[in-house]
């Protein structure tokens, strides 16, 4: 693997933490990740990932869960593949 291709799955390893992360309450967990797989980010797949974490966390230090609008934007901002299951699973469990 090249060492974009191993930078590229280090990001998506750090994207499904971010958003386990925000499943379990852990806003601090969450945006450290998030701010992982934008840095690893070869290609701007994450660009927008960050940003719509730190809205999610923000619902979480607010109230303690994050909110169907937040769980909406940080869907949007990975857009369709593995992560949109990710996060359908966690949203819903």
């Amino acid at each position: 693997m090249s060492s974009n291709g191993k930078s590229q799955r280090n990001a998506l390893t750090a994207a499904e933490r971010a958003i386990q992360a925000l499943g379990s309450g852990d806003a601090g967990r969450a945006l450290s990740n998030a701010d992982k797989a934008s840095s690893l980010d070869q290609i701007g797949i994450y660009a927008e990932f960050p940003t719509s974490v730190r809205a999610a966390a923000a619902d979480i230090e607010a109230g303690g869960a994050v909110g169907d609008a937040s769980w909406d934007a940080v869907a949007a901002a990975v857009g369709p593949g593995p992560l949109a299951y990710l996060i359908a699973e966690v949203r819903d469990g």
